[in-house]
């Protein structure tokens, strides 16, 4: 069976949600403390969205010194598939596992909302399953979602299919380009601000789309034996 770790960091919000999702999908959720030092042998790593730790100096700032962060940092310059979903977008963001930063939203409050996203890049291990152009909804809750990054980065992340989701329709924090999720170059680290875990069940989400990137990785991951 696919064995997914999920990450808590002291504050984390999201880490029960995530390894939920990930046992309703029919995968293994294996709980990985942030101090520890082994990935215990998982096939891919979700960081989960909440609040952590040190987040009042800069969001994820603190996150990245975890030990299991160089853990991870290594594996996933190895190709392990790593999904970081808002506060562990923040988090891929400040190791520079992915490029670019998130700042306080343009709005300056919280948003939580219902929120459509075009698929731009099915070329990810957490994309595969989506076809390019399909709008999906899913739950958003933040209050630093902003992304932002150079002129050069951000002709890169366009230049290179770089950019997973766009917002559509209304851009809920002010991120630069209505960008809303981005990968690495290698396409199996993924950092998105809306939360995928809360759209696997009809109770807790507007939609099944969340379902999707559970998918794209079982895919991946299989089509890879």
């Amino acid at each position: 069976m696919t064995r997914v770790g999920v990450v808590t960091f002291p504050g984390s919000l999201d880490d029960q949600d995530a390894a939920r999702a990930v046992t309703v999908m029919g995968l293994e959720a294996v709980p990985l403390w942030h101090a520890a030092h082994d990935l215990e042998g998982v096939d891919a790593v979700i960081l989960p969205g909440g609040f952590s730790y040190g987040d009042y100096l800069r969001c994820g700032a603190i996150a990245r010194f975890s030990p299991i962060m160089s853990e991870i940092i290594d594996a996933a310059n190895q190709g392990l598939p790593v999904l970081g979903i808002c506060n562990g977008f923040q988090v891929l963001c400040e190791s520079h596992l992915l490029p670019g930063a998130l700042i306080r939203n343009d709005r300056r409050t919280f948003v939580c909302r219902d929120q459509r996203l075009e698929v731009i890049s099915r070329d990810t291990v957490w994309t595969c399953a989506m076809g390019e152009g399909q709008e999906i909804d899913i739950v958003l809750k933040n209050g630093e979602g902003r992304y932002i990054a150079d002129e050069e980065t951000l002709a890169r992340l366009e230049g290179e299919n770089q950019i997973v989701f766009r917002y559509s329709g209304l851009n809920p924090n002010g991120s630069v380009n209505d960008i809303a999720g981005v990968t690495n170059r290698r396409g199996n680290v993924v950092g998105l601000m809306p939360h995928p875990e809360h759209n696997v069940e009809e109770l807790t989400g507007p939609s099944l789309d969340g379902r999707l990137f559970f998918e794209s990785l079982a895919s991946f991951l299989s089509a890879r034996v």
